[in-house]
């Protein structure tokens, strides 16, 4: 059952100075479950320059309330190459007591409005699946990016490994924009920065 809360939630563009408390929502994701397959929570000065490196392309968004960091979620590349700037892969990370108050959702919605303003014309979701019941893991993410109208088009076997078990990796797609022969360049998220 979703518990709504009433109070004013804000969404902005996340800065380097919102490294720590960004990590204080993703280090539980990193030591306590198999959402992220990294082993060792990243010091605030990586996370800082995550956040740096990520901005000069995609938006990097955070919910807050008073004040308060809620969550965030951000775009990055798909792929280096340069056929797939109009791929990006979404990331989204809430606060533990956050979550299933629909604010996933008011997230991926703005981030998704502003890709699709860029020029971005698919996004894609890499989600660790776990095999049946795990304590690390369960199926939220995949029940997530579904309700946004992400579709499943592959699936790798036992590719990640961490707390002594394997997990298989999803990968969701949603399409945003028009695949033209003549297809408008990207444009950097620098461009139509809002919320600042």
């Amino acid at each position: 059952m979703s518990i709504e809360h009433t109070e004013p939630i804000r969404l902005r563009t996340a800065c380097e100075e919102d490294a720590e408390a960004l990590l204080d929502i993703y280090a539980p994701y990193v030591e306590h479950t198999a959402v992220s397959f990294e082993y060792e929570v990243p010091s605030v000065e990586e996370f800082r320059e995550r956040i740096r490196r990520i901005r000069e392309r995609y938006p990097y968004l955070l919910a807050e309330s008073e004040g308060e960091i809620l969550g965030y979620a951000y775009a990055s590349p798909f792929h280096e190459r340069r056929a797939y700037d109009w791929a990006a892969e979404t990331s989204i990370y809430l606060r533990r007591d956050r979550r299933r108050q629909g604010l996933g959702r008011k997230l991926y919605e703005a981030l998704e409005e502003i890709l699709r303003m860029q020029g971005i014309t698919d996004l894609y979701a890499c989600i660790a699946c776990p095999e049946g019941e795990d304590p690390y893991l369960n199926g939220d993410s995949i029940l997530f990016h579904q309700r946004m109208g992400f579709r499943t088009v592959g699936r790798f076997p036992s590719c990640g490994y961490k707390f002594h078990r394997w997990y298989h990796i999803v990968w969701m797609a949603k399409n945003i924009g028009e695949h033209r022969e003549e297809q408008p360049e990207v444009k950097p998220f620098s461009s139509i920065r809002q919320g600042e």
